[in-house]
Formats: C-alpha cells, sequence, structure tokens
C-alpha cells in the first residue's frame, strides 16, 4: 500500500512516533510465507519485493514497493494469523517496524486513519484484481506490456521524445517473475522489443521509447494511475 500527501505524513508520523527503526541488507528477508504474521512495516528508503511461491515451486512476483509503502498490512482486523508472501529486500533499505496489535489499536483511536486505511486497502484489491486480469487474459506477451506500462507508471522519468527510463534494475528473472513466465520467455520477447526499437536496456535499467505501442498491443483501458501500477 502507497501512502500519499498528507495522510503519508501522518501514517510517516505514526509509525515514526510508535515504532522502531531498522536497517536491512539487500538479499535480506523482512517475512516469509507462512510464518506467523506479527509486524507492519513502512518503507522509508530502498526497494522490497512482495512474492509467493506458486505449486510447482516458481516465485510469483505480486508487488515491488519503493518509499512510503506500507507492506504486510493484509493481516490487520482479520484472522489471518500467518503470511500468505515473502518480502525480499532488492536494495538496502529501511523501515519502521509496528506490532500487528499496536497499530490495530492506533487505528482504532484514530477514526479518520482507520477510514483513509480502508480506502487504500480498496485501492490494493484493484490493483490486484487489475494485474492478474492481464496476466490471465493477455497471454505471456501480454503480461509482459502490462507489467511493463505498470513499472513505467510507478518508477518511470520522462525523457525527451516521449521515452521514459525505468528507474529501477531488474534481473530478467526478476522481470519473468512478475510476469508469471520462464526467464528464457522474457529474454526473446524482450530482446525482441529492442530490436524493433520499442525499448532499450542497459545495466538492468529499463527505457521504454514506444510507450503507445505496449499499451495499443494489449488494448490498454487507461486506468488509473493509481490502479496501473506495480508496487
Amino acid at each position: 500500500m502507497v501512502i500519499k500527501d498528507n495522510i503519508q505524513e501522518k501514517f510517516h508520523d505514526l509509525f515514526q512516533k510508535h515504532g522502531v527503526f531498522i536497517k536491512v541488507n539487500k538479499g535480506s528477508k523482512i517475512f516469509l510465507e507462512g510464518e506467523r504474521a506479527k509486524e507492519i512495516y513502512y518503507i522509508k528508503t530502498g526497494t522490497i519485493s512482495i512474492s509467493q511461491e506458486t505449486e510447482n515451486g516458481k516465485e510469483l512476483t505480486i508487488r515491488i514497493c519503493g518509499p512510503d509503502s506500507i507492506i504486510g498490512e493484509g493481516s490487520l482486523f482479520c484472522n489471518l494469523t500467518y503470511n500468505s508472501m515473502t518480502a525480499k529486500v532488492l536494495e538496502p533499505s529501511s523501515l519502521y517496524v509496528l506490532s500487528r496489535e499496536s497499530l490495530e489499536l492506533l487505528l482504532v483511536e484514530q477514526p479518520d486513519l482507520m477510514v483513509e486505511y480502508m480506502k487504500w486497502l480498496q485501492t490494493e484489491n484493484l490493483k490486484h484484481q487489475s494485474r492478474l486480469r492481464d496476466l490471465i487474459l493477455n497471454g505471456k506477451k501480454g503480461a509482459l506490456f502490462s507489467t511493463l506500462i505498470r513499472l513505467s507508471n510507478t518508477y518511470g522519468k520522462p525523457l525527451e521524445n516521449d521515452t521514459i527510463y525505468i528507474d529501477l534494475p531488474l534481473t530478467n528473472t526478476e522481470i519473468a517473475n512478475l510476469c508469471a513466465t520462464s526467464r528464457e520467455m522474457i529474454n526473446r520477447m524482450l530482446n525482441d522489443l529492442k530490436n524493433h526499437n520499442i525499448i532499450s536496456f542497459e545495466k538492468g535499467y529499463i527505457t521504454i521509447h514506444d510507450l503507445q505501442f505496449l499499451k495499443d498491443e494489449i488494448a490498454c483501458e487507461n486506468c488509473p494511475l493509481q490502479i496501473c501500477r506495480i508496487d
């Protein structure tokens, strides 16, 4: 969940005042799928992926979260006592940590924040539904194209000539995990896009040169930007 504007400041202050500040290294696991859900995290700096393991042992990345995101929030106010996902650190990060019980109590004491939390949780559900729809209905190519569009909306920086630089380094394996497919297939599709000057990439960073082509190929519905995101 990503927090914005004055509400962002309120949640940041809440975690800063009542939580514990920690730093974590690249490759560390914040929490593991199947572990008891005890804590909620506010990302101050860095990037963290949220993933699940499929029945055949493959990894499916659900979200890639940056600063001002909250992770582990799905266990609040419900009977879910175990983490349904794994949080892995993609780059050195710093976070504020609050126990689940403490955050529930603080939200109950501040009804305005409780209402905002429920609104954001609904937005998260819409984001997940939209992404799953693309993964299921548009095939492997559509999954990649929609993922690139979402990455551009979340981490994109506009350059000259309508190009967009995705300011997040990703390996082909990490992109494959986002698309629920194999690294080999992603390699072929990315190289095909590069050969047609749709994208370029260097040292893990992707630049999109023709975003409209990607949108046209999947009949993009131009969903609101708060829905068409990868975080």
